[in-house]
Order: structure tokens, then C-alpha cells, then sequence
């Protein structure tokens, strides 16, 4: 499944996030979201969330 629909993500679940810093290189980082930060029902380069630790990036992937 793709990051691109906020209908998708959820607070709990398991994802594959790009950082900031990381959009160059296409590393992605794995995490549980806890918080969803983009209000659009879709993102055509993911849905920027908050992850349980801290990160914040854009979802790419969610693990299923």
C-alpha cells in the first residue's frame, strides 16, 4: 500500500518514511506513526507524519 491517501494511515501503524534529509537518496526509515500532520486527503509524495520517536517524514510504504 501507498502513503499517498490519508484514508491509509493511521496512528499505530507500521510505515516506511522518507526524512527531509534522506529525500536525495531515497533512504527509507521504518516506524509507528503517532501523529498525521498533513491535513489533504491526499499527498502525491506521501502524507507527512510524526512517528512514536520523534521523526517526522513523508510515508512511502506501509508494512503490512
Amino acid at each position: 500500500m501507498s502513503g499517498i491517501d490519508r484514508v491509509n494511515i493511521r496512528p499505530g501503524l507500521r510505515v516506511f518514511i522518507v526524512l527531509k534529509s534522506d529525500q536525495r537518496s531515497g533512504i527509507l526509515t521504518e516506524g509507528i506513526v503517532k501523529d498525521i500532520l498533513t491535513r489533504s486527503a491526499v499527498h502525491p509524495h506521501g502524507i507527512k507524519v510524526r512517528l512514536q520517536n520523534g521523526l517526522v517524514g513523508r510515508v512511502k510504504e506501509i508494512k503490512s
